[in-house]
Formats: structure tokens, C-alpha cells, sequence
């Protein structure tokens, strides 16, 4: 009988999960190649033989997906497997016409059939889109099952775009480790603040080895969700994120809606600075769609190491990269800072970018009078670089989750923006997470 032939659609996270946990050594498939979006340079490589088992000597070509359809034809494809995240629901269809059109049958997978058990009890942080908040909500949580005495390990959605067999497993628990694996910027947003906060984290490729190995470690494996996407991990008890500045966005994005209906708790982040009319329509939502969910109301509060320094100035906003792409956020902290503290005007740093900093407004015109920090290679960090220092402005406000002075020389005075998580009233995630490892608790005892 013919092997069913297949390629998985992806973006270096969900594509490769799905893989290894699905059809790495699955005789009766041919997995005949990858394709690439949202993730610079990743297209043109392999998933390395080291990672793609016994059935792949050679490893798997990774194509840019814009070469799917020619893909389908010339090598006679039956199945396209969907596997990237925050995507609107009308782009799905969209990809799934055209697969269809071509020959080969469009399908979905993940969720139960990709989710790894643990031994620990998981507790998994997710969100309805990206830049929802849920890095600092990530945070909030780690301190609070620290708080109780918990040994706490996060294992964070991949960011492979190095060398993938070098990155099968990675273990970072200071800040040395983050060169040591030559982290990029997006990588390093998402680690350094779990580092600076005591807390372990793993990510990399293979999560069936990064949890084994996490597990050996740990009181309780927190989730670190990216993207979206829904967890690597069976939770035992889930937090999903929502964000009532892009109301209605939970029952519209893949797989966003998924996240919001597995939800044991509901946290509404950016209470402070959003619409109530949002407020009210995300609250609407959750009631029709989980009602069973626990609810907590959240802040995301900012600060400034030199406020003073913004007022009256000509300001360059540098902000998060994936939050403001495929995020599609025109904002975020440090425009709202910016006009907190009295800026005189937002330079538009487009006159001034260059290589693949232009590159990447092209692929995304919708991005507002800011920079997204981007920077998923040495060029692409060394283009961030020399668009900051070429822009005119008097100061730079930083609004990632790590110090870009750090990363990059900025030839001009700088303000870095800070934001956690501050809850509101009750319940809160201390009484919800108290609540989950008392049931944990009870369940073991009756095991």
C-alpha cells in the first residue's frame, strides 16, 4: 500500500510539534517536506536527520510556503497539515480553498492527539492572541506558585530559528545561557525575565525530551504558551489571556477560540487602559462561551526608569516585534506610554529603516508609528541597530520585555518601559491556583 504523502504547513513551533508527535515514526506516511511563514530565513533548510528519526536519513526540506501549491503538483501531496497560529479564521478557509483546489485534502491537527502527559501537575498559560499580556501573566504565576513553596520550571513555545539539532533541548538558568545558545531577541524577551525571576525554563524542538527532562526538577511544569497556540502539554489546569482592547478577536482567531473554551480560568488583562464597551463585549463572550470559567480582572500598569525624559520630546517607540506583525497590534506599552508621559510626537521610523527592517513593513503595512524590535539573526539585529540610530529623534523609548541596550549600541538617550501584572478584586491567581493544587492534592491522595 502507497505511503499517504504529506507536507505540514508551519512557522519553526506547532509544525514540528505535530511531527514528532505525530508522524516521526509512522511507517505509513512520507512527510515529503515543510513549509515556512511569519519566521525570516527559516525557509531553504532542513529539519536536521538528528530530530527527524529513522525514517529520514536525510532530514526534511523546509520551502517557503509560497511554494505550496507547486509542492502539491509536482509531488502528487493527499494531505496539507495546517500547523501555525494567530491567524484569522477567513485565512484558514483561505489556505484550505486553495489547498483543496490544488488536489490535496486541507486538515487541522493538534490538541488532545499532540498534547505530551507530564508526571507534574501543568499549569498552562495561554492567550487569545498574541500581545494579550500572558508573558506578564506567565510571570505573575510563577511567583505565586513560588510563593507557596512550589519549585517551578516554565517550559516556553518554541522559537527554533538556529541550528534545530543544536536546540532540541535548551535549559537556561542564568543569563549567560541565553549567548551561550545564541538566543535571538524574540527568544531572549521570553527567557531573560523567568531567569531574572529565579525560574528555570526550557524550550527548544523536541518537547518530549524537554519535559522529561524538566520533570526531574520540578513541583509544578508551568506552560509558557506563545502565539496562540494551544498547549504541547495535557494542562491540569489552564489560563487563557484575553484582550478587551481587540474585542470579538477570541471567537475569531485559530486557534485562539480553542484556548478560550478549554480555559479552567479567564484572566481579562489591559482593564485599565481599555474601552469599556471591549470590556463588556469580552465579558459577553466568556459568558456565552465558557461560562464555567473562572474569571479574573488585570491590569497591566506601566512605568519608566526617567519619565521626565519623554515630555516634550520628538520620540522614536521601539515595541515588542510579534505583538505589532503577525499581532497586528498598531500599538502597544510604549505608544501608550509615550502618551502617558507627554511625548511632543511619535517619529515614524519608516524613512529611516533598512534591509529587513524595510522588509518587514512591506510584509506588514498596517504597523503604526513604532518600531517592532525584530530580530531573529545577527543581520536582522544589526538592521535594528542602524534604523534606531538613523532615526531623528531626541529620545528612544524601549518598550520590549528585555533592555535593548543590551543587544544593541543606541547612539541616543533612551526610556525603558516596564509592565507586570497587577489583578483586580478578587478572585485572583492566588486563590484559583491555591484552589487547583488542593485538588491536585486530593486527586493524588486518591490515586
Amino acid at each position: 500500500m502507497a505511503k499517504k504523502k504529506i507536507i505540514i504547513m508551519g512557522a519553526a513551533g506547532r509544525d514540528f510539534h505535530n511531527f514528532n508527535t505525530l508522524y516521526r515514526d509512522n511507517a505509513d506516511v512520507q512527510i515529503v517536506a515543510f513549509t515556512a511563514t511569519q519566521i525570516p530565513d527559516i525557509d531553504g533548510r532542513k529539519y536536521p536527520a538528528a530530530l527527524a528519526g529513522k525514517l529520514y536519513p536525510k532530514g526534511i526540506p523546509i520551502h517557503d510556503e509560497s511554494e505550496l501549491l507547486g509542492l502539491i503538483k509536482k509531488h502528487n501531496i493527499d494531505e496539507v497539515i495546517f500547523s501555525y497560529s494567530d491567524v484569522p479564521y477567513h485565512y484558514v478557509m483561505e489556505k484550505a480553498a486553495y489547498v483543496n483546489e490544488a488536489g490535496a485534502r486541507f486538515v487541522l491537527e493538534g490538541g488532545e492527539p499532540t498534547m505530551i502527559k507530564s508526571t507534574k501537575p501543568v499549569v498552562a498559560v495561554c492567550a487569545i492572541r498574541t500581545g494579550c499580556g500572558k508573558s506578564q501573566t506567565t510571570r505573575k504565576v510563577a511567583e505565586v506558585l513560588m510563593g507557596m513553596g512550589k519549585k517551578v520550571v516554565a517550559i516556553r513555545h518554541p522559537m527554533p530559528y538556529g541550528d534545530l539539532a543544536k536546540q532540541a533541548c535548551q535549559r537556561f538558568a542564568k543569563l549567560s545561557d541565553l549567548d551561550k545558545h545564541k538566543c535571538t531577541i524574540e527568544e531572549r524577551e521570553e527567557y531573560e525575565p523567568h531567569i531574572m525571576a529565579g525560574v528555570i525554563i526550557y524550550s527548544g524542538v523536541d518537547y518530549e525530551m524537554i519535559i522529561r527532562e524538566a520533570e526531574k526538577e520540578a513541583d509544578v511544569i508551568l506552560w509558557d504558551g506563545g502565539n496562540n497556540d494551544i498547549p504541547f502539554y495535557k494542562p491540569d489546569y489552564m489560563i487563557t489571556v484575553v484582550d478587551p482592547h481587540r474585542p470579538g478577536h477570541e471567537l475569531a482567531y485559530f486557534p485562539g477560540q480553542q484556548n478560550l473554551l478549554m480555559a479552567d480560568c479567564i484572566l481579562i488583562n489591559k482593564i485599565d487602559s481599555a474601552d469599556p464597551d471591549g470590556i463588556a463585549e469580552v465579558r459577553e463572550n466568556i459568558a456565552a462561551y465558557n461560562p464555567d470559567a473562572v474569571v479574573v480582572d488585570a491590569a497591566s500598569p506601566l512605568g519608566a526608569d526617567f519619565p521626565e525624559k519623554i515630555k516634550g520630546k520628538k520620540v522614536l517607540v521601539v515595541e515588542d516585534g510579534p505583538t505589532l506583525t503577525h499581532g497586528e497590534m498598531t500599538y502597544g506599552a510604549g505608544v501608550v506610554a509615550a502618551q502617558k508621559y507627554g511625548a511632543a510626537e511619535l517619529v515614524d521610523p519608516r524613512p529611516f529603516t533598512v534591509k529587513s527592517i524595510t522588509a518587514t513593513f512591506k510584509k506588514y503595512p498596517n504597523i503604526g508609528v513604532l518600531l517592532p524590535a525584530m530580530g531573529y539573526g545577527k543581520q536582522q539585529v544589526k538592521d535594528l541597530e542602524t534604523t534606531i540610530n538613523k532615526v531623528k529623534c531626541d529620545v528612544v523609548i524601549i518598550a520590549t520585555p528585555i533592555d535593548l541596550n543590551r543587544i544593541v549600541k543606541i547612539k541616543k538617550p533612551t526610556v525603558r518601559i516596564t509592565y507586570e501584572l497587577q489583578e483586580i478584586g478578587t478572585p485572583n491567581l492566588e486563590m484559583v491556583l491555591g484552589d487547583f493544587l488542593k485538588g491536585s492534592k486530593k486527586k493524588a491522595k486518591k490515586k
